[in-house]
């Protein structure tokens, strides 16, 4: 693919965002008194993480098997109280182990 060609995409993706944004200063004025709308949009980037984070963790391994079963095994141990470092640990150990075995 050409140069020019990224430079368009670039430009196109900037001029997207911007109005986005300005659109959305301009359009609301005043706070936001819906509860279901200020609910929406505290989830909104929570929402876009997951959607991103989760196909590249089933993805990044040989086995998609092995993806998921970290990714379940990092659910429970951060449900049960585990800290960043025990839950990132045990992925890659479950990772580890299941395509060494697998």
């Amino acid at each position: 693919m050409s140069t020019a060609y990224t430079w368009i995409f670039i430009a196109v993706m900037a001029l997207t965002t911007y109005f986005c944004r300005v659109l959305s200063l301009t359009l609301v004025r005043r706070p936001l008194k819906n509860r279901f709308i200020r609910s929406f949009l505290y989830y909104v980037p929570y929402v876009t993480l997951a959607v991103m984070t989760f196909p590249a963790i089933v993805e990044a391994t040989r086995s998609p098997i092995a993806g998921a079963a970290a990714l379940t095994a990092g659910i429970i141990i951060a449900y049960f109280g585990g800290n960043l470092f025990l839950v990132a640990g045990s992925c890659c150990l479950t990772v580890f182990l299941l395509e060494l075995f697998l």
